[in-house]
């Protein structure tokens, strides 16, 4: 059943504490700050002077024209051009300071994001939507991307900007001007921060639908199988399109708010233009005032317009960059359900005893899977643990590799409660052959180095041996250099087993786990498997779960469960001549595969 992405965090006032949490990521260059920040002031300087070169080029003119003296100011001129160049050149040199601060930020947030995934738990990776996970973590490292360049080269040069030319006005053109510039801005401002907000719950279920669409879509393209063998392609386009369909409507809210958003905006600033230009001109007219202060209002409007205009485009992304951050914050504020106890001590294998006492354990409380189960499995012996599906096999070795707590009970291994050493060292020392082993989409080679990183070309080679992989090796056209497909769907269910035992032997584990590894295997594949295993497992303490009982006759001890209880413990002999569960169960095998 697919779970429904979960709404985005709602973010109705400007989060700070998402700035705040961002700080620590940006004072690693403290000085390359700044250096940029030094540059942004100087920009805007240069910026501010540049309106009064203007007049002085106007006046200069005018007064030039009414005297009849044809001499270009050829010094105001270069000097218009040295500050326009000076302004461009501070930008660029701000960017490139700031621009390596920014992406450092996002390298390492991104890492952590990633690394605090990997420690979460089990339940949490089989509860989530890889699609909108995916999606809350672009849209978060885009939003710091944008919240870093935007708010320290818009906002705050924004502002400062504001402050020296309100200043400017009052000092050289009086107490209208600058009241009108103020007003124009706060009025901006408060209508921008309103309709903003008002508009936000569009851009949230445009995201949302957006997550929704894409988890969908990587649903079912990593279910292809399923899909085709169903003929649901038709049913999967429909359901896919209603995503689309959402997202689309979501989409048009969002465009029409943002007309709203854009057209009140253009109303305010046209509105200060022209009380402002008109003002200038009556005191133009009047003699108050020169043709180059007309200039220098006009540019000094312009100035603080064109970058309020896009301050308008900038809080509305800021707005989405900070949801979409929080977004990626509250991930990674979610707390592992299985952590290391405080001072966890490193497992120390003395000789790979595993014993189960007294376990109780349920995914849910209402429905206990183990209950009150004690066995042992004696150090370098092979015990297989048999029952019917749903008796609760798999779950004892997610208990082992501690994926879950047991409620009550404990597992020890050498006399070690596994709840009180470290998970790393804990899953070290086991080596695991899965029912269904998943493949990274690289070559069969790093699919086989994976089970040790740091192994040799030879120590490869020798697992591959050992596996009885190399004939399969040596049939393919590149080797142990072919690629196997997403999630290894290129390779066959032995195949894919073969390479999980390989892993495992380059692993070398002192416990081994067989979780039904060879339960879908065909009977050629299931005796390749067999003896492989029969190998690796010599000397090494081994928890079988089994299926097929004819695999684990060999067992020192078998393991029989039923709904969650111990109802049968001996090896295979004794197993058949008290002719209970366990006999029932072969009879039933048996007269199957006749």
């Amino acid at each position: 059943m697919r779970r429904s992405h979960q709404p985005e965090q709602e973010v109705t006032t400007f989060s700070w504490h998402v700035v705040k949490m961002l700080v620590p990521y940006l004072l690693e260059f403290k000085m390359r700050i700044l250096f940029a920040l030094l540059c942004l002031i100087l920009t805007k300087i240069a910026s501010v002077y540049l309106p009064f070169i203007l007049k002085d080029i106007v006046d200069t003119l005018d007064t030039q024209q009414e005297n009849r003296i044809y001499l270009v100011p050829f010094a105001l001129v270069a000097a218009y051009g040295v500050v326009r160049l000076a302004i461009v050149l501070f930008a660029e040199i701000r960017d490139t300071l700031f621009g390596r601060v920014t992406e450092r930020a996002i390298r390492r947030i991104g890492l952590k994001v990633f690394q605090h995934l990997h420690q979460l738990d089990l339940d949490f990776h089989l509860n989530r939507q890889t699609g909108g996970l995916s999606r809350d973590i672009d849209r978060g490292t885009s939003g710091i991307s944008f919240l870093m360049r935007f708010m320290v080269f818009s906002v705050v040069p924004t502002l400062i900007e504001i402050v020296m030319v309100v200043s400017i006005l009052l000092v050289n053109y009086g107490l209208w001007f600058a009241l009108i510039t103020t007003s124009s801005i706060v009025l901006y401002v408060v209508y921008s921060v309103y309709a903003t907000n008002w508009r936000t719950k569009y851009i949230r279920a445009a995201n949302k639908a957006d997550s929704s669409s894409n988890t969908r879509a990587i649903d079912s393209l990593l279910n292809y199988e399923t899909v085709k063998y169903f003929t649901n392609e038709a049913y999967e386009a429909n359901a896919y399109d209603k995503q689309l369909a959402d997202w689309e409507k979501a989409k048009m809210q969002n465009r029409l708010s943002l007309f709203a958003l854009n057209g009140g905006q253009a109303v305010i600033i046209s509105l200060s233009m022209t009380a402002m230009l008109a003002l200038a001109a009556y005191q133009v007219t009047h003699d108050k005032m020169t043709i180059g202060d007309f200039v220098l209002i006009n540019a000094f409007m312009m100035q603080l317009f064109i970058p309020l205009g896009f301050l308008g485009f900038v809080y509305r992304e800021i707005k989405g960059s900070l949801a979409n951050i929080e977004q990626m914050f509250t991930l990674m504020g979610k707390k592992a359900k299985i952590e290391d106890k405080e001072n966890s001590a490193e497992l120390t294998l003395v000789k790979g005893e595993i014993r189960f006492n007294q376990v109780h354990f349920a995914y849910q409380t209402e429905r206990p899977i183990i209950k009150g189960l004690s066995f042992i499995v004696p150090a370098g012996q092979k015990v297989a643990v048999v029952g019917e599906s749903g008796s609760g096999k798999s779950t004892l070795v997610k208990l082992l590799f501690r994926f879950y707590d047991c409620q009550q009970g404990d597992i020890t291994i050498d006399g070690q409660k596994i709840d009180e050493v470290s998970q790393h060292s804990l899953r070290k020392n086991i080596g695991i052959v899965p029912q269904d082993t998943v493949l990274f989409n690289e070559s069969l080679y790093e699919n086989i180095r994976y089970g040790n990183t740091k192994a040799s070309k030879a120590d490869i080679d020798n697992a591959i041996k050992l596996a009885h992989l190399s004939r399969f090796v040596e049939s393919l056209p590149k080797g142990v250099d072919t690629v196997v497909g997403e999630r290894g769907l290129k390779l066959s269910g032995g195949e894919k087993q073969r390479v999980a035992i390989a892993r495992t032997i380059l692993k070398n584990p002192a416990i081994l786990v067989f979780d039904e590894a060879t339960s879908s295997l065909d009977s050629h594949s299931e005796q390749a498997i067999l003896t492989a295993i029969k190998e690796v497992s010599q000397n090494h303490t081994s928890l079988v779960i089994a299926h097929r009982l004819s695999t684990i006759t060999d067992a020192d001890q078998i393991i029989v469960l039923h709904q969650g209880e111990l109802v049968e413990q001996g090896d295979h002999q004794t197993l058949l001549a008290n002719q209970s569960h366990y006999y029932r169960m072969w009879q039933l095998q048996q007269h199957a595969n006749q």
